[in-house]
This record gives structure tokens, sequence and C-alpha cells, in this order.
């Protein structure tokens, strides 16, 4: 009789390891292949949803159309030469910039305040003149042309800057041309952004040379120059408008308080004719930074799901570190559910929360609403889910930007209202008694608070001058005080918004 062959004990345990496994394998590709089927599904449909709204979160329709080099002001040989430090368009000198006029040493007697953006002194253009004749490293004392003897502060300056006056011809040229595109390679994503650095960093050198140069054109009785100046800064404002890159815009942000320093200045000592108050009004009208907001958060959506899905694909992280090199992270075992998920979540974050804070055909910014979205955001990080992960990481910086895209839009529309004051004053010799005085003879219409939609706060001071503010950030009425901290500058999230001048 046969007796059948026993099996030995180890290989049934190897055997049960080997079914157990395939069964475990099995239940794993079952769960990856739900779970990236639920995901593609909550994600193509909210997609449709967002499709029938009018929503776009297609990269490529945000990204600016291509044109003729020779019609692109960024190809203009100007932007080449700068780009490679053939021109370096820098009022400072090169090595010793810390040892130039900062508003921070000049007396309290000179503050003014403009817009809430920061404490703003009328420019010491005797410290500029000294800086530049007298450098504090002498091995620097050529880096800038001096008259063999001083001359006013204002020629001076201007002398010293004379070095940049072809440079500053062909940027005016340049800024003819009827496009302004920066030249990316938008199939990086937000890796492309990176490339725009050494533009940006361009533009605010540009800005603040044609800051300071205006300033001294206005002091030395040419304010038809420094109306040139003034426009050619808020041309390169504008420049970047198409960027669909936040940084782009808070990069712009902080140009427009440089470009309104010498508008400011020319107000405050009465510099400007009621022609070139026009011209500055209307130059100014055309800075509308809360449609601004609108495009460049929208834009900012489509590189960031751009991203995601990039990573969906590749299943790779790239990130740039602070030095410049590329981290590559790999995420190889992670299922497709992961990304589509943290897609849908930053899409419905933004659709829910970052866009709603401006509402641009009322024009009005909600502080309670970024309140509002802040605290959902902080109850979601309570509830830890790797399907949102990476979404809650990049969304509280977004969300802090929109109190900049107001402040600066309020600053722009004061600096308009402070335009049409100056044209009544001309007329009239004298403030009016209330802002209604104004239109439609000095500006077509008075802009309102964009905090409230409310009228602007307005009045005459004792000395002959106003004061005119908005209620800013905190939503209440401190009657145009300004709160400073133990740094002396300006606290935007606390008091007012506030166009004044120095007290004569």
């Amino acid at each position: 009789m046969n007796e059948t062959p026993k099996t030995k004990p180890g290989w049934r345990i190897l055997r049960r390891i080997l079914i157990a496994l395939a069964i475990l394998a099995t239940l794993i590709a079952v769960f990856y292949a739900e779970e990236d089927w639920r995901g593609k599904r909550a994600w193509d449909n909210y997609q449709r949803e967002l499709a029938a709204q009018g929503e776009v979160l297609d990269w490529h329709k945000f990204v600016p159309p291509p044109v003729p080099d020779d019609e692109n002001f960024f190809c203009a040989p100007i932007w080449t030469n700068m780009l490679n430090d053939k021109i370096v368009m820098n009022p400072y000198h090169s090595d010793a910039s810390p040892n130039f006029p900062s508003f921070k040493d000049l007396p309290d007697s000179e503050t003014g305040y403009l817009g809430g953006e920061g404490r703003t002194r009328l420019t010491d253009l005797k410290m500029w003149q000294e800086a530049y004749r007298n450098p504090a490293d002498k091995k620097l004392a050529n880096e800038f042309p001096t008259t063999p003897e001083p001359q006013t502060p204002a020629k001076d300056v201007l002398f010293a800057l004379s070095k940049f006056d072809s440079a500053v011809e062909e940027l005016r040229q340049a800024s003819r041309r009827p496009y302004a595109n920066v030249p990316l390679n938008y199939e990086d994503g937000f890796n492309s952004a990176s490339t725009l650095l050494p533009v940006l960093a361009d533009i605010k050198r540009c800005t603040q040379l044609l800051r300071l140069r205006a300033t001294a054109e206005l002091a030395d009785g040419q304010s038809a120059k420094a109306l040139d100046d003034v426009k050619l800064l808020l041309y390169l404002n504008h420049s970047l408008r198409t960027s669909p890159f936040l940084i782009s815009h808070l990069v712009r942000i902080a140009i427009v308080a440089i470009d309104l320093q010498p508008i400011w200045e020319g107000l405050a000592k009465h510099d400007w004719s009621d022609e070139q108050l026009v011209a500055l009004e209307a130059e100014l009208g055309k800075l509308d930074f809360l449609t601004d907001y609108e495009f460049a958060m929208r834009g900012e959506r489509a590189f960031a799901i751009a991203s995601l899905e990039n990573q969906r694909r590749t299943r790779e992280i790239i990130s740039r570190l602070d030095n410049g090199c590329l981290m590559t992270n790999k995420l190889t075992a992670m299922p497709s559910a992961y990304f589509y998920q943290n897609e849908l979540t930053f899409a419905r974050m933004h659709q829910q929360w970052i866009l709603p804070l401006v509402d641009v055909h009322a024009r009005v910014v909600s502080p309670v609403a970024l309140q509002r979205a802040e605290k959902s955001v902080q109850a979601e990080l309570k509830h830890y889910s790797p399907y949102k992960v990476q979404a809650l990481m990049v969304f509280p910086a977004i969300g802090r930007a929109v109190e900049k895209f107001a402040r600066i839009q309020s600053s722009i529309d004061l600096a308009r209202v402070a335009c049409a004051l100056e044209r009544y004053h001309l007329a009239h010799s004298e403030y009016p008694e209330s802002l209604d005085a104004l239109a439609p003879q000095f500006i077509e219409k008075i802009p309102h608070d964009i905090i409230n939609g409310q009228p602007l706060h307005y009045r005459r001071t004792d000395d002959g001058q106003f004061i005119l503010y908005s209620v800013g950030w905190n939503e209440k009425d401190d009657g145009g005080q300004v709160v400073l901290g133990q740094n002396g500058m300006v606290k935007p999230l606390e008091g007012d918004w506030v166009w004044q001048y120095p007290a004569k």
C-alpha cells in the first residue's frame, strides 16, 4: 500500500506565508484601486462643478500669449544687459548700501504717513548728497560722478545719478513697446517662478533709482522730468501685471509703495501743476489690485494643481532649497488618490475661503471673512489627513496676502483723492470742507473705503492741511490715528490707513 508523502512542516509554514502575502497584496491592490477611483471621481466631479461656475483650472489659460521679441519690453537690449549684470541700475554704492541714508535716521518733525504703508518722511537729499560726495568707503569715491565743488543737494544727487541717464532713456524707449511678457518656461510649473527672481530684483532696483531721481528733480524745480520718471515707475509696476504667479504681484505691491513716495512728496510741497496732477491721477487709476488679486489667486491655484498633477505622474516632489539647489523626494508607493484629494482640497479651499475675500464688483475687502477662513484652516489642521497635507501647507501663506492687496489699493485710492484735493487747493488756495466738493470737477468719482464700502474719512487740520484715511484692517474709525510699533514702523493691522503731510 502506497502512502502519501508527508509535507515538511517548514514548507507548510512558507506556503501559508506566501498565501497570506498574496492575499495582503491583493487587498492592498484593491484598496489602492478603490481609493484611486474614489479620489479621481471626486476630483473630476468638482472640476465639472467649478467649470459650470465659469472657473478655470487649466494653467495654460493664465500664461501670457507669445509675442514677437522686438515688441516685448522684457526682450529689449536694456533688459538683457541688466540680467547679465552689464548694467546695474542701483542708486547705492555697490558695497556700501548700509552707509546710505535711511528714513529711520530722520527726525520725527519730518514724519508723515502714507496710506499706512510705513513710516514715510520727506527725502533728505542732503544725506544723499553727502553719501555720494563722501562715501564711507573711500575706494568707492569714483563710483558716482561728482562736481569739484558742492552744488545744491538736488543738483548733486542728479549729477551722481547721471551715470544712469542713457540706461534710463533706453528703459523709457523699451516701455513704448506694446507688450510686456517675461520669457519663462511655464512647463516647469512653480519652479518657473524662481527664474522670475532676477527680473523682479532688477525692477526693484530700477524703481529705487527712479524714485530718488524723481524726488531730486522735484526739488530742483524739474517737475516735468519728475512726472516722466513717475510714469516710468508706474509702467514698471504694470509690466508685471500679466504674471500668473503671486510672488510677482507681491513684488508689485512692494514697489507701488516706492512709486507713491515722489507723488506724496510733490503733493506735500505743492510741486505738481494742475495738468500734471490730472496725469498722475489718470495713471494711478489704471492700477487695480483688487482685480489683480483674483487673477493672481486663480493663477496660483492653477499652477499649484498642475504641480500636484505632475507629482502624480512622476511620483516625485522637487523642492528648491535656500541655497538654490533642487531636492527630489520619491513618492513611488503613494496612491494616486493622495494627489487627487490634495488637488481637490486645495481647489475647494480657494473657492470657499480665498476668492470670496475680495468683492471686485462692490470693491470691498472683508477682514472678517479672512478671520473666518483662518479659523477654518486651523480647524482643518486639527484633523490631520494625508489627503490634505500639501494643500494645508500652501494655503496659510496665500491667505495673508489679501491684507497686502487691500492696503496697497487703499493707498492708491487715497493718492488719487489727494491729487484731486491738490487740484482744488490750486484753484481755491485752500482745501475743501468735504470731499463732496471734488467730484466731478477735480475727480470723476471719489473712491470709497474698500474695507467697509463707506465714504473715506476726511477733515481739514488747523495748520491749513488735511488728514485723509481709511478705517484700516481693524474696521474701526480711530480718528486718523496711526499705530506705531517699538521700531517706529506703522503696524498696518491696527489703527487707520492714513494719508497726511508733515506738519508745517
